[in-house]
């Protein structure tokens, strides 16, 4: 991974000092100059550098501006900064530091001294990344299913609400399915649950094909799915649930799945209607909709009753 540096400074000699001194010891693939703060702050977002070396004493705005601005937008606040200034005094260093410099070097300043700050900066940053990616895989573990791949149950929880107020907000529908993979217990006693996680494997496959990228396809538990479907009304949950429905019990399986017909049955509920106004009431509905579902054969899709919408 190629890294790259930013130097900040309006006297040219500087900066040609600092570059000539990095590029010797091979830390940087790319380097790029800014003679001021505004124009630094530019290249800055445009480029987002692994390393920043500011001048503090520079026209138009000056290093601690500088630091202000950074410290504005969220995606640059990662990004380490070593303050660089020509005045012997105590009271600025503390200054830049507090406002977010990661280091402070006096002019004139011993050339290997700076390359190795930067080098700690490096690290610094470095481990930084490396933690915020396994914070994110921890976050993409907690919130999804390891079998299907599927969103799970505590992320719909977490979701959903925030789903709703944005229905609410942008005056929308939202349909809500839940389905359930018919006699799926006899498909565990009869093929063994190994098998059976072959099967819900499958269905979660067919469920995610057809989703937008706004949509939100969970496992809810066991052998039932939800999907969220924002901006959609009760008919178009409808439309979807056959179709996912129609597809699932044509899925080809391997032996000795190779004779099984899969077929799910699935409730479909709306939000906003006369007796949902919150998670727990669409999800109510959709579920009392799939109990009809099954009540009346299976491998079929029930919606809630229109007469409440």
């Amino acid at each position: 991974m190629s890294r790259s540096i930013l130097i900040i400074d309006d006297v040219d000699y500087v900066r040609s000092h600092i570059l000539g001194a990095l590029k010797k010891v091979g830390l940087f693939e790319h380097f790029r100059e800014a003679r001021d703060g505004i124009a630094g702050f530019k290249t800055l977002i445009a480029s987002k550098p692994d390393v920043v070396i500011c001048d503090l004493d520079m026209p138009r705005i000056d290093g601690f501006k500088f630091l202000q601005m950074v410290n504005s937008r969220k995606e640059l606040k990662d990004i380490p900064i070593i303050l660089i200034t020509g005045r012997e005094d105590q009271d600025l260093k503390i200054k830049g530091l507090e406002n977010g410099a990661c280091d402070y070097l006096t002019k004139p300043f011993d050339i290997e001294e700076l390359v190795a700050r930067v080098k700690v900066q490096l690290k610094v940053k470095a481990l930084q990344d490396e933690l915020k990616k396994s914070n994110e895989l921890l976050r993409e573990l907690s919130d999804t299913d390891p079998l299907t791949h599927l969103y799970n149950r505590r992320y719909l929880t977490k979701i959903l609400n925030g789903e709703l107020t944005r229905t609410t907000r942008n005056g929308e529908d939202l349909a809500f399915i839940i389905l359930d993979i018919d006699n799926f217990k006899k498909v565990n006693d009869t093929y063994g649950h190994q098998n059976g996680d072959t099967v819900l494997s499958a269905v979660a496959d067919v469920i995610r094909l057809g989703r937008r990228g706004y949509d939100i396809a969970v496992r809810y538990g066991g052998e039932e799915f939800v999907l969220v479907l924002p901006g959609t009304s009760l008919q178009g949950g409808k439309i979807v649930a056959e179709q996912i429905r129609k597809i699932v019990q044509t899925i080809s399986l391997e032996p000795p799945l190779d004779k099984l017909i899969v077929t799910i049955s699935a409730g479909v509920s709306t939000f906003p209607a006369t007796r949902v106004d919150d998670a727990d009431s669409l999800i109510r509905e959709a579920d009392e909709a799939l109990y009809r579902a099954k009540k009346n054969g299976r491998n079929r899709v029930e919606t809630m009753d229109i007469g409440q919408h």
